[in-house]
């Protein structure tokens, strides 16, 4: 066997081996978002040092542990926003954010809408919804609701 072939080998067992790793980390992100995380909390869960467990975070799901956390936060508060009666400080504290200044900045960089004008989109869109559940809904209507597109 060659030193190349050996060092391909080695190099596909440890990428065999570290994924699951990665995994179980990414799971222990999922069941704890709406907690305090830091870095070397999460690499311990994959038995990583914090900088070679983000480098290879981010090689293998394509974003940080930082980021994946801030989407899961954000995920969790549209379904919140959508779906409950909780106040929009109420549900910064519940998914895990500690200033409402922050999430609130942060919600609506990345769904394009801050949180009060989502919730209030996603209860027209849920009215309607209901009112007319077989029917249609033209882009123009959906548009004078405040919808950005048709697909949105």
């Amino acid at each position: 066997m060659s030193k190349n072939s050996r060092i391909l080998s080695l190099s596909q067992t440890t990428a065999r081996d570290l994924y699951p790793r990665l995994c179980n980390a990414r799971d222990f992100i999922d069941t704890r978002y709406h907690l305090p995380l830091d870095l070397q909390e999460i690499s311990r869960q994959a038995f990583l040092s914090p900088f070679h467990f983000l480098r290879l975070f981010q090689k293998a799901f394509n974003k940080t542990p930082h980021q994946y956390v801030i989407e899961k936060r954000i995920e969790r508060a549209k379904q919140l926003l959508a779906n409950s009666e909780l106040s929009v400080t109420e549900i910064c504290f519940e998914v895990g954010f500690q200033s409402l200044g922050s999430f609130s900045s942060l919600f609506h960089r990345c769904v394009g809408a801050p949180p009060s004008r989502y919730r209030r989109r996603s209860l027209a869109r849920s009215r309607i919804a209901v009112l007319f559940p077989e029917a249609p809904i033209p882009a123009c209507f959906l548009m004078m609701f405040g919808t950005p597109s048709p697909l949105a």
